[in-house]
This record gives structure tokens, C-alpha cells and sequence, in this order.
């Protein structure tokens, strides 16, 4: 967090799709997406909050808990709601009471070190209500795919009804200490799984229920799990269907596992080792976006795609990217110029991939102008047509690369920023598929100019 924490707003908003991405959020929010490495719209970057939409999303509750983040520069604590959106197939995000966790804030013990790792490492999450019963179950691995569906099949039922534990035959169910550190097998000749009980509630352990993690004894052959899988999907659907998905879930694993190593929650480390850690975490994060990228390239250039054009206004739609942007630009001193209040600009286009596009020209702008800059959006109309303009005073560019700039995988000397190459040349196409246009106008040394026009609204 940048800044002191008691500025936050007392509720903070977002909105995700049917594949966790996050489509809108409000400015805190997107900042933290922003510097988390992640993209708007894009995978949420945060491992815990992805986690948490996911499962509301999966079985379509709404869940609440404590989660974690590590900025680049800050650890913070958000008490974080996630419900789901009855208008789609994705969830609504409230965060609460934002805070800076300071190093010396809360010490950190073994059993907090124990269980961050457990969690990072556990083939499957259950979670529990004060008495033991299921309230929902998510897992990895082929040997555990019956025992989750018969979890969420069965709320309500007993934990311990689904499972086979070893040397013990007391009558369930026992307290929950006498479970935890046990070891059960869900097929009668599968793995063995460790059986960690987390208890929920900070006065009362156990009060607002558990976390109950199984732990595999040994992984299942990757070939298996995730190689096979892939080549599957990718004969069938690409990046665009579920090929996109399987790739995300090992990445996202990685990402999480080094988010918690940065953190430190799995113990004492080097500074060295957590810068380490940091930069796994930061390429695991370009890899899910250039994962997102290659997706939105497969559905932009296939045959029949179309948008839902609706009623829009443009201002309204610019007001909203900027606002998200809003913190990445304070942080490089840039400011950023949006239309005054009262002024609308009515055009036809589907909201979300206009903000879709200009939140990659603000974006890109913000990278690109040197600190104290000025960006000017504006909003025009024209003769059928309307008009959103994103310029910048950074450093332009000669003709020759003006004409290649919406090419695919162009990057024009960038290095090291983790773009793919594709964002301007999938915002053009979105422009297209709106009945619309993307241009530029550019020299070297007066900055850029993008607009925007789309169709204007009757």
C-alpha cells in the first residue's frame, strides 16, 4: 500500500468472470492488481484472493477470510468477501479493513510457518464448520477427483465419512486435535495423505469452523496430471477453451509458492532468497498474462467473433480505467487528465472491451512517459462517429515504427517489462469487431497519440 492505510476506502469493489479473471475494479484494487505484476482485465495476481473467487465461483457460495499480499514493497492484510455475481458466472469482491503488516507487527511462529506451507502444498482444501461437517471441498490430482465430488455432494456430512484414517477407531467425531497430524488413504491402495486441521476464529480456536488440508505422501506423475491433459485440450479447444485453464493451474502453483517464500511465511530467509523468490513470483505473473494474451488473441481472430454492442459512455468508461490506473500513475508522479464532471459522450460498444482497450493505451503510457508527465484522455465526436483519445508527452516514434506498432509481438525494443507484444493488436481488433477503428499519430520527441472511435449512439 502506498501511503497511510487509514486513507482506504471502507469497502473496496471488484467483479470477475467464469475464469477468475478480474474485469473491473475500483482504484485501490486495481492498483494492487497492478502491482501484484497482474493486468486489468486479467488473472487475479493476488494467490489468495484468486484462490478465494475461484472456489465462490466453483460452488457458487459466498465465502469470507483473512488474506495476504506482498505489493513489491509492503505486506498487507484485507479482510476480503467474495459472493456470486448473479448477472454472470464470475463473483463480486468487497475488501475491508486494509492494513500494512510491519515486520514486527505479528510474530511470526513455527505453526504459522507450518501451516503457510501446508496450505501452499496440500492436494486438497476443505473446508469445515465449527462441528467438522463439509461445507465445500476443492482438490488436484485424478485420485482425488471422486472424494471432492462426493464432499460437495454430501455438505453437511461428517468429514471423516469420506475418508479411510489409519490407527483410529474411535467414534467420530473426535476433537479436532486428535485428528490433526493423522494420516488417512482415500483409495484403499492410493497414496497416503497427511491430515493437517486448521481451526478458524481468533479467541476461540475452532469457533467459526476449520481448514482441513491433505497432504500427499508423494505427487502423482506429472504426465499424467498435466502433459497428457494439455495435448488433449489442445486438440480440441486452444488457449480459448480448456487448454487455458490447464495451463494456468500449475502456473498459478508456482506463483503461489513463491509469493509465500517471499513473504517469509515459511520461515526465516535471506534477503537474497526472497528477491529470488520475488522474481518467480513476477514471472509467473507474466507467463499467466501472456497465457490471457494469447487466449484473447485465439478469440479475436476466429472465425464469427463478435462483441455485444450496447449504449456506452465513453466518458464514463474513461473515468473508470484511469481510476484503476489511478495509483501506478501517482507512483511514477504522472498525472493523469480525464474529461471534468457533467460531460458524457454517448457511443456503441461493449463496455468491457472498451475498457478492455483503453485501459492497454493508459497503461502503455504510463510506462512509456518519463516521471512528471502529463496523460490527456479526451472524449470528441465526429460525423458518425465517436471519439476517446489517450496522448502522452513521452517519447513518440519515427514513422517506420508507428506502422508496426499494432503488429503482432511487437514490442519495438522493450525489454525486460514482461509484454507480450499483443495488447495493441488485439485493442484494434477489438475496435474492429465494434464497427470501429484504433489509430495512432506520433513523431519523435511529441509523444503518442491513440484514439478510439466506435460508432456514434443515436
Amino acid at each position: 500500500m502506498t501511503g497511510d492505510p487509514s486513507g482506504t476506502p471502507a469497502e473496496v469493489h471488484g467483479r470477475t468472470d467464469a475464469e477468475d479473471r478480474l474485469v473491473f475494479a475500483d482504484e485501490m484494487l486495481g492498483g494492487l492488481q497492478t502491482r501484484c505484476g497482474g493486468n486489468l482485465p486479467g488473472v487475479i495476481a493476488v494467490p489468495e484472493l484468486r484462490e478465494l473467487a475461484s472456489r465462490t465461483r466453483h460452488f457458487k457460495a459466498p465465502l469470507a477470510r483473512e488474506i495476504r499480499a506482498f505489493d513489491g514493497e509492503r505486506h498487507i492484510s484485507i479482510w476480503a468477501e467474495t459472493a456470486p455475481d448473479r448477472s454472470g458466472n464470475g463473483c463480486l469482491i468487497s475488501l475491508f479493513n486494509w492494513r500494512n503488516i510491519a515486520s514486527d507487527h505479528e510474530p511470526e511462529t513455527d505453526d504459522m510457518h507450518r501451516n503457510a506451507c501446508d496450505r501452499a502444498t496440500a492436494d486438497a482444501i476443505v473446508r469445515l464448520d465449527p462441528s467438522q461437517c463439509v461445507l465445500y471441498a476443492v482438490g488436484e490430482g485424478r485420485d482425488l477427483a471422486d472424494m471432492v465430488e462426493a464432499m460437495n455432494a454430501g455438505k453437511g456430512r461428517l468429514w471423516t465419512e469420506f475418508v479411510e484414517l489409519e490407527n483410529i477407531e474411535h467414534r467420530q467425531p473426535l476433537h479436532w486435535r486428535l485428528l490433526d497430524g493423522a494420516r488417512c488413504r482415500v483409495e484403499r491402495k492410493g497414496r497416503t495423505f497427511a491430515v493437517r486441521l486448521l481451526p478458524l476464529g481468533r479467541s476461540h480456536p475452532g469457533k467459526e469452523g476449520f481448514e482441513l488440508l491433505l497432504i500427499a505422501d508423494y505427487p502423482l506423475p506429472a504426465q499424467n496430471d498435466i502433459q497428457h491433459l494439455a495435448q488433449e485440450a489442445a486438440s480440441r479447444d486452444g488457449l480459448s477453451g480448456e487448454l487455458g485453464p490447464v495451463l494456468r493451474q500449475p502456473i498459478s502453483r508456482i506463483i503461489a509458492n513463491a509469493e509465500t517464500i517471499r513473504a517469509r511465511l515459511a520461515g526465516p530467509l535471506s534477503d537474497e532468497y526472497s528477491h529470488y523468490a520475488a522474481d518467480i513470483a513476477t514471472a509467473g505473473q507474466h507467463l499467466l498474462a501472456l497465457v490471457d494474451d494469447l487466449a484473447d488473441l485465439e478469440v479475436v481472430e476466429a472465425e464469427g467473433f463478435s462483441t455485444a454492442p450496447d449504449l456506452i459512455d465513453l466518458v464514463e468508461v474513461a473515468r473508470q480505467a484511469t481510476g484503476i490506473l489511478g495509483m501506478r500513475a501517482r507512483e511514477k508522479q504522472i498525472d493523469l487528465i480525464v474529461p471534468t464532471d457533467g460531460t458524457k459522450q454517448a457511443a456503441t460498444g461493449e463496455f468491457r472491451r472498451v475498457l478492455q482497450i483503453l485501459l492497454n493505451l493508459i497503461g502503455n503510457a504510463i510506462n512509456y512517459a518519463p516521471p512528471g508527465a502529463k496523460i490527456t484522455v479526451t472524449v470528441g465526436e465526429g460525423k458518425g462517429t465517436a471519439s476517446v483519445t489517450v496522448a502522452d508527452n513521452g517519447p513518440g516514434m519515427a514513422e517506420s515504427d508507428a506502422a508496426r506498432v499494432f503488429d503482432k509481438f511487437e514490442r519495438l525494443g522493450r525489454s525486460g517489462d514482461g509484454g507480450s507484444g499483443l495488447g495493441l493488436h488485439i485493442s484494434r481488433r477489438l475496435a474492429h469487431a465494434m464497427g470501429g477503428e484504433l489509430l495512432l499519430d506520433t513523431k519523435p520527441g511529441e509523444g503518442a497519440r491513440f484514439t478510439l472511435y466506435l460508432p456514434v449512439a443515436a
